[in-house]
């Protein structure tokens, strides 16, 4: 009865350490796949903000199924070691084993304490998990209404650059026209003091010319041909000033 009592502690005891190992290997596993799926929301939204050419390698929704099925698995490998340590503390209560009570309720407690620490570890990178992706679901939102928002205020800019182009156009235009005004302007008063000096000089060929008969028809010819300068000069200076003024407006 001893030696039966004793071989079903002993594969309690197995039972504790193999789903124990595999729950220390489902765990690492379950936290390298929350550090993977932190560390790739990192880089996607250095790659939103930056360039949109490279892509993970497991997206979200990949993780998150992987996600579920190993929570399920740990806690169904929790749930088997809860029922083996229960077998353990019903084994260890039995009447005939109180010889060894003391070492049985030694091994139980750190069974026990090591189901504590899993299912504590467990719970905490869950949390962990979970706070992560409801972060990312909410930058992920933030991140389409500012993409959405660009959008829209990109077609504004257009316009407005649009419009600010053709102001400039205007002003370039205003500042075309005062600049051809000005030109027309120091024309005038410069043909202005040049007339004033020809009739003065005219004045005094004609002096010349009622006293000497023959240097009258040279003044005359001369006149002439003023006359013939002045209007080729007004001509000239007309056509220039109507050409400067449909480059100012064209």
């Amino acid at each position: 009865m001893a030696a039966g009592s004793s071989n079903y502690w002993e594969d309690l005891r197995k039972q504790a350490r193999q789903l124990e190992n595999e729950l220390d290997l489902k765990l690492i596993s379950f936290s390298k796949l929350c550090t993977s799926y932190s560390h790739n929301s990192a880089r996607e939204g250095r790659r939103d903000a930056y360039s949109s050419d490279t892509t993970p390698l497991l997206n979200g929704s990949t993780q998150d199924r992987m996600f579920e099925t190993m929570a399920v698995e740990i806690e169904q490998l929790l749930a088997k070691l809860t029922g083996v340590n229960d077998k353990m503390a019903e084994y260890s209560s039995t009447p005939g084993t109180a010889s060894v009570n003391a070492a049985l309720m030694h091994t139980l407690q750190r069974h026990r304490d090591i189901l504590q620490d899993y299912t504590h570890e467990f719970h905490k990178t869950k949390a962990n998990f979970l706070a992560i992706r409801e972060r990312e679901d909410l930058l992920g939102s933030v991140r389409k209404d500012i993409e959405s928002y660009k959008s829209g205020s990109g077609v504004n800019n257009r316009r407005t650059e649009l419009f600010l182009k053709e102001h400039e156009h205007l002003r370039n235009s205003d500042r075309l026209m005062e600049e051809t005004i000005s030109i027309a302007m120091a024309t005038k008063e410069n043909m202005t003091s040049q007339r004033g000096m020809l009739k003065s000089i005219q004045s005094k060929m004609n002096t010349l010319a009622n006293r000497f008969p023959a240097v009258n028809n040279l003044i005359q010819r001369i006149n002439l041909r003023k006359r013939r300068d002045s209007l080729i000069l007004g001509a000239v200076v007309g056509i220039c000033t109507i050409l400067l003024l449909l480059y100012a407006f064209h």
